[in-house]
């Protein structure tokens, strides 16, 4: 998927979830509510889906985080929380995207390498745990506390879980192009 075709669908998604979780609150609006959330998050299912299936971790990462963003849109300027877990997984995911960047030059990944420290608790499977690793993991606790939360509904859950794994495999990817990397 296309990052723009990725964004539309995030976007049309969010909108159709953020909706349908409105008409819930709204007498008479309860069954318009529901169908709109189901369909939102069968659009975000599908959009994770692809995402993942790109086993690209710039795909991954941009699907997440036009989700994440869209969800600060919508969310209330009261839940505070909420509004400042989002914005730092929006900050990670900002310095997720340089390390993308950065890992692209070898000769300049294999210098900043030299930077980290070499204890093996900055270390993911001996290589360095850089900002890519970090954002990852952040908003993987964050969507495990999602997860445990009372009430979820099972298709949300579901949702969440399929966000969950695609970090994973944005992980995974993320570390063989730090293991080419290292070998050039």
């Amino acid at each position: 998927m296309a990052p723009d075709g990725s964004f539309n669908s995030i976007l049309d998604a969010t909108t159709a979830i953020d909706a349908g979780r409105n008409g819930f609150a709204t007498r008479g609006k309860e069954h318009e509510g529901r169908i709109s959330y189901e369909n939102g998050i069968a659009m975000a299912q599908s959009a994770f889906l692809e995402a993942k299936d790109s086993a690209d971790p710039r795909t991954i990462i941009e699907t997440e985080n036009a989700f994440i963003l869209q969800e600060l849109q919508f969310c209330g300027e009261g839940d505070r929380d909420t509004r400042n877990s989002l914005t730092k997984a929006v900050d990670g995911f900002r310095n997720a995207f340089l390390c993308l960047k950065v890992i692209e030059d070898a000769a300049a990944y294999r210098k900043a390498v030299d930077t980290y420290p070499s204890d093996p608790k900055y270390r993911v499977q001996g290589l360095p745990k850089d900002a890519f690793h970090i954002a990852c993991t952040a908003h993987r606790t964050r969507i495990k506390n999602m997860l445990r939360t009372l009430g979820v509904d099972a298709i949300e859950k579901k949702l969440l879980e399929r966000r969950f794994a695609n970090l994973s495999v944005a992980k995974n990817a993320y570390i063989g192009k730090q293991e080419r990397a290292m070998s050039l």
